[in-house]
């Protein structure tokens, strides 16, 4: 495994992790990065005994009703946005976000988590949740699935859309972006590793069964 990446100013666990759900949203998208974090808390006992949790995860919708994933999945929210505590990291995946992004509820709690989160980051056309939720400034580097890169491209022609990468971050890193799927999960062990350290998020890949590409270009 290559060197360490920057590990953010430690604070204190566990940190609340939101993981917005939606009808329609790509279920490896969410589940992704869910396994990651609450994989991540699990061996952290095993590297740590008796250490304090990293993570809480939460998936989080406007409405406490059942959610139907893309392809059918049925998943059950754990909050709905007026119960859901302020996040420390907001995770928004993608999938068929045409729902979100025309629901002015869901973008204004994208909004208004990012504003108090550490960290936020998308999966795949979750980007697009950002963008339409004013989170990425004119210029600011983004990417999403290979699929959908021009349609960002055409619609905010002011960002830096940028392909061929797994993930990227905006100056500062409180905002990442990643491609699809196992993107996301590439995503979110750097994040683990920025977070709680990169010895947990290589015992997380590793219990995942899962190889890690720590790198964000494909290559």
């Amino acid at each position: 495994m290559n060197a360490a990446p920057m590990q953010d100013a430690p604070a204190a666990a566990p940190l609340d992790i939101a993981i917005l759900v939606f009808d329609e949203v790509e279920a490896l998208d969410l589940g992704g990065p869910y396994e990651v974090f609450t994989t991540a808390t699990r061996m952290q006992q095993r590297l740590q005994p008796g250490a304090a949790d990293p993570f809480r995860v939460r998936c989080v919708a406007r409405t406490a009703e059942p959610i139907r994933a893309r392809a059918g999945l049925r998943i059950l929210p754990d909050a709905d946005f007026a119960h859901c505590p302020a996040p420390d990291v907001l995770i928004v995946p993608g999938g068929v976000v045409d729902g979100p992004r025309a629901c002015a509820a869901t973008l204004a709690w994208i909004a208004q988590a990012a504003a108090h989160a550490r960290l936020t980051a998308s999966v795949c056309t979750g980007a697009f949740l950002l963008a339409d939720a004013g989170l990425l400034a004119a210029g600011a580097p983004v990417t999403t699935h290979w699929e959908d890169i021009a349609d960002l491209r055409a619609q905010f022609p002011t960002l830096d859309v940028q392909d061929h990468v797994r993930w990227v971050e905006q100056a500062g890193g409180r905002i990442v972006s990643s491609a699809g799927i196992s993107a996301g999960i590439d995503m979110s062990l750097h994040l683990v590793a920025r977070l709680a350290g990169q010895p947990l998020a290589e015992r997380t890949a590793r219990q995942m069964d899962y190889a890690w590409n720590p790198h964000p270009t494909t290559a």
